[in-house]
């Protein structure tokens, strides 16, 4: 019976390891001096055929999109407030390291990309643009997902996606009601 358990156990994992996945395991929004961040922890897996386009040296390029949406029954909803991160990870041959880069994360290097690929759904304090509509006391719904950017790809990458469903790797897109934590009041000392 445990034998049968483990076996199956272990045909999942290595079938999540041939498909790819991101899960998102938890997310937080919190209220800062100076507006909001957002932080998440999640699991990327990436197939065969992203492992080794990644070692031939194709970026691969990853989104994460949170964004925060009044919905009106009387007009089109409209995103108040978000947050949307691109993140490249790369592979040198040169130094065998594999590497992320992005806009608001500093560049870091990894040995493994399993160490790579952890660093990736480590995303803490993430600065969320707010228009003036945000309002502090409303209830709005909020979603987030994490995905592969495939028009960041080079053409015929972006062509091989059609065909292919090795190239579609993206988090299932969660939705929820929330409320805006509140903000702490300004340090009167200065």
């Amino acid at each position: 019976m445990i034998a049968a358990t483990l076996a199956v156990l272990m045909l999942s994992v290595s079938q999540a390891r041939s498909e790819g996945s991101i899960e998102i395991k938890s997310f937080s929004l919190d209220a800062v001096d100076e507006g909001y961040q957002t932080s998440l922890d999640a699991e990327i897996v990436l197939n065969s055929t992203l492992e080794q386009a990644l070692e031939k040296g194709i970026v691969l390029y990853f989104v994460t999109k949170f964004a925060i949406i009044d919905s009106r029954w009387f007009w089109l909803d409209e995103e108040v407030a978000r947050s949307k991160l691109r993140i490249g990870l790369s592979y040198h041959a040169l130094t065998r390291q594999y590497r992320l880069s992005g806009r608001i994360i500093t560049s870091q290097s990894f040995d493994t990309l399993q160490d790579a690929l952890h660093a990736l759904g480590k995303q803490h304090n993430i600065p969320l643009e707010v228009r003036p509509s945000l309002k502090q006391d409303a209830e709005y719904t909020a979603t987030l997902q994490i995905w592969l950017d495939i028009s960041r790809l080079a053409k015929p990458f972006q062509l091989e996606w059609f065909s292919s469903k090795d190239w579609n790797l993206s988090s299932e897109k969660q939705e929820w009601r929330i409320r805006l934590p509140v903000v702490p009041p300004q340090s009167l000392l200065k």
